[in-house]
């Protein structure tokens, strides 16, 4: 095997007793998984938001970012609910690049996965404990989910892992909601089936154990574009993209309809600016068809404190080391139109 077996890394239970979740980050955490699920189930009409950086790159940038939310949130508080993104893996097409805060604590020195472990645990511990905010990350490995299951309230499964078994076994097996992307190559039957998968009980084995999962019902469609076999970007966030998926529900037997759909990532280009008018014309879909008023529960927002994007090491504070974001000022006052226009 061409592998060097470094070390034994600590156990999720080891990881949160150093870290434990306080009675109030508990609570909150409750409170808002409350929330975020009734928007689901159809026993709340506001717009759910999850927004935030591309990467949780630096524990500072983020706090702050996540700080100047919580004050967002209180003045939407009648419209909108806001999970912010603390993305802490990421997902690399070719394998190159920064692979987030769990592998690189620090984007300048090299990989350091037990470093990484205690950095993403101790920065989503601040965000509920100083903002009580219980965040989104992605599921990029299902076996790290138990590292954080006590502080999350969103977790999203990516277009390179929609079709990956154990992602939506373990989706199943989660009480929280879970959105699962259309694949980048666009086809919405794969993204249909990883929802029916996540929806239904299994058994499976999950960190050396043979588990048994109720289903989960919570489990909703992302639209985040596509790109063809040309290498290019095509959006799915359209009037006539959101009517298919209504349509491909209705044909199925799942429950609590659902899609949250991401502004940036294919169906921008990834040109970030675009988010503000993606964001608005979707709302703007809702008005004109009942169905998709009922289908659409939310937004993915990519934002941060700094417009754009920097290569690791330039230093802004701030500004995104992956894909471009949004930067403050924008997203403050692209949450206040979207809660004025949510009707």
């Amino acid at each position: 095997m061409n592998m060097n077996f470094k070390r034994k890394l600590l156990i999720p239970k080891e990881i949160k007793e150093m870290y434990p979740i306080s009675s109030e980050g508990a609570l909150a955490k409750r409170n808002n998984d409350e929330q975020i699920a009734a928007i689901f189930t159809g026993g709340s009409d506001k717009l759910l938001l999850v927004i935030g950086p591309c990467s949780a790159d630096r524990e500072d940038a983020v706090i702050e970012y996540i700080g100047r939310l919580r004050t967002l949130q209180e003045r939407v508080a009648d419209k909108i609910v806001i999970v912010p993104r603390i993305y802490t893996n990421k997902p690399r097409t070719t394998g190159a690049g920064y692979k987030g805060m769990l592998h690189q604590p620090n984007p300048q020195a090299h990989a350091d996965m037990l470093r990484g472990l205690i950095s993403i645990r101790k920065l989503h511990m601040r965000a509920i404990n100083e903002t009580g905010f219980s965040c989104a990350d992605e599921m990029l490995y299902p076996e790290n989910h138990r590292f954080l299951d006590d502080v999350l309230s969103y977790v999203a499964v990516g277009a390179r892992s929609v079709e990956d078994q154990q992602h939506r076994l373990t989706a199943s097996g989660l009480d929280i909601p879970v959105g699962m992307k259309n694949p980048t190559g666009g086809d919405l039957s794969v993204m249909m089936n990883a929802l029916r998968a996540a929806q239904g009980a299994h058994t499976f084995i999950y960190r050396n154990w043979e588990v048994e999962s109720k289903g989960n019902p919570l489990a909703h469609a992302i639209l985040r574009g596509y790109v063809d076999a040309h290498g290019i970007s095509h959006p799915n966030y359209h009037y006539e993209d959101l009517s298919r998926l209504c349509d491909l529900y209705a044909k199925s037997d799942l429950v609590n309809p659902g899609v949250i759909v991401d502004t940036n990532h294919a169906n921008s280009g990834k040109q970030y600016i675009e988010q503000i008018r993606i964001a608005k014309e979707i709302l703007h879909s809702t008005r004109h068809n009942a169905g998709i008023r009922r289908l659409v529960k939310g937004m993915m927002i990519e934002s941060y404190l700094e417009d754009g994007c920097q290569k690791p090491g330039e230093g802004v504070y701030g500004r995104s080391i992956t894909d471009p974001c949004l930067g403050w000022e924008k997203t403050e006052h692209l949450v206040l139109d979207l809660a004025e226009l949510w009707v």
